[in-house]
């Protein structure tokens, strides 16, 4: 699998794409191979300033506040993962023949002789979480192994490291795939699709087929999704290896070639001998944490991949048993008077939110943010039978707000007008109001964070400590 690319990086000419959390790395090692680099910027402030010191310290040239000019003789660009492909700087360099790689792509040209297969994890959400799944039921076979990529783990860090693994379980963004022209894992799977970052890739096409990537040149298995049929057309369309299978994951019944649920099992009807009448049982649905339905998807889709790499069985389910789940991911807070208070600021986009509202029966829904162009008349007609009332917040929430009044006009709805660091407090108390015993008070804003806080975690934590904030009773 492995086998480094003989390049001479010695005096060629690369110019990197913007710093940042791959751009500075990728600049680096770069540098490190001998290679004549170039770092170019659009922004040019204090944070870039401080940055561009420490590469030029090192002998690489900085460009701040021109990220559009194509450095004379170039001979290869490496952009960060968030660059558009429309961006000038690209047409400058496609006009003049030259290749555009991304940090993964690099990291993959890299990999030393011996290098470790990729199983790789893309799709719209459950990513993170299935990867570090995937992880753990590795680990528990007693492969060496690491969660790396998109997860915030710098793959360049890992496959030029000292330390050697038998697997690597790679998160793969769809910006990270459409710079990764010759990337070509063991196996993989997209998770779902559902529209996101459409403003990026220009179309839901364009994003589909920067999904798909993932399926090219795999040679055991390339996973789907049973329930969602545009990530089996994306496996038709691939380019596999022979030999290599189509395997579905489903929270039914599974037929042969597909891992699904039975009577509360997980089982598999694919890496298993006459998979026509045979099933092997992998683990229990309680395995699972929490055993939400899109949850057990994530699972079943991180088990698929370990048995397509030859894991045994007891290992999914010693994996599954020892996997804790991140931080913001349907994490329970705290009960109060009844009442569940369950964090998933983590479901920044509709698709996301929609899979946490599913999983709870009566929901006090709090929601909103920045939209990222999304609209939410379909999220709000699916819950609109599940939501006991709605506290909106965040800069998009009429959109939100909109649809509620177009699908569900009957469920009450509180729209705070404030920004303020006070709040989200001020959202959980007005959700307290509306809850009754046996609801579930539900923070799945189906938005993005940055206009209130600076990422998800802060908001997650913000609302996490308004809960602890709430004393029995006290109105």
């Amino acid at each position: 699998m492995g086998g480094r690319e003989v390049t001479d990086w010695q005096g060629k000419r690369v110019t990197v794409a913007g710093l940042g959390v791959s751009g500075i790395p990728a600049a680096k090692v770069l540098h490190g191979l001998g290679a004549a680099v170039t770092v170019v910027n659009d922004g040019d402030d204090d944070r870039a300033r401080t940055q561009a010191a420490e590469l030029e310290a090192l002998g690489i040239t900085v460009r701040l506040g021109d990220g559009a000019t194509l450095p004379e003789g170039t001979e290869l660009v490496v952009t960060t993962p968030g660059w558009k492909p429309d961006k000038p700087l690209f047409s400058a360099a496609r006009a003049a023949g030259l290749e555009i790689w991304g940090d993964v792509e690099l990291a993959w040209r890299l990999r030393g002789p011996d290098a470790a297969p990729w199983l790789a994890v893309t799709g719209t959400n459950g990513k993170t979480t299935t990867v570090q799944m995937l992880a753990s039921i590795l680990t528990a076979a007693g492969l060496r192994t690491a969660a790396v990529g998109n997860i915030g783990v710098s793959l360049l860090d890992v496959v030029l490291g000292d330390e050697q693994y038998d697997v690597l379980a790679v998160e793969l963004s769809s910006y990270q795939l459409h710079w990764s022209p010759s990337l070509r894992a063991h196996s993989a799977v997209v998770l779902n699709l559902a529209p996101d970052h459409l403003d990026w890739h220009g179309s839901m096409e364009a994003y589909a087929a920067d999904k798909g990537r993932v399926y090219e040149g795999n040679r055991v298995a390339c996973v789907y999704n049973v329930a969602d049929k545009a990530t089996e057309d994306l496996v038709r369309e691939a380019d596999v290896e022979e030999g290599c299978r189509a395997v579905g994951f489903t929270l039914g019944t599974p037929g042969p070639s597909q891992l699904g649920v039975v009577d509360g099992i997980l089982v598999d009807r694919a890496f298993v001998e006459n998979r026509q009448k045979n099933a092997q049982e992998l683990a229990e649905v309680a395995d699972v944490d929490p055993p939400a339905p899109h949850n057990i998807a994530n699972a079943l889709a991180a088990a698929a991949l370990a048995r397509a790499f030859g894991v045994p069985a007891a290992a999914v389910r010693d994996g599954l048993r020892a996997f804790t789940p991140d931080a913001h991911r349907i994490a329970h807070v705290a009960d109060v008077d009844g009442v569940a208070y369950i964090d998933d600021s983590k479901a920044t986009n509709t698709h996301a939110a929609q899979a946490s509202l599913a999983a709870y029966e009566s929901i006090v829904w709090i929601a909103g943010g920045l939209a990222k162009g999304a609209t939410f008349d379909e999220l709000v007609a699916g819950a609109a039978g599940r939501l006991r009332g709605v506290v909106l917040i965040g800069a998009d929430r009429a959109l939100i707000r909109e649809a509620l009044a177009r699908h569900a006009p009957e469920v009450p709805v509180v729209d705070l007008d404030r920004t303020d660091t006070g709040a989200m407090s001020a959202a959980v108390r007005e959700a307290r109001t509306l809850a009754r015993t046996g609801d579930t008070v539900l923070l799945a804003p189906a938005c993005a964070s940055m206009d209130m806080f600076v990422n998800y975690n802060k908001r997650g934590d913000a609302f996490a400590e308004a809960v602890r904030e709430l004393s029995p009773a006290d109105g």
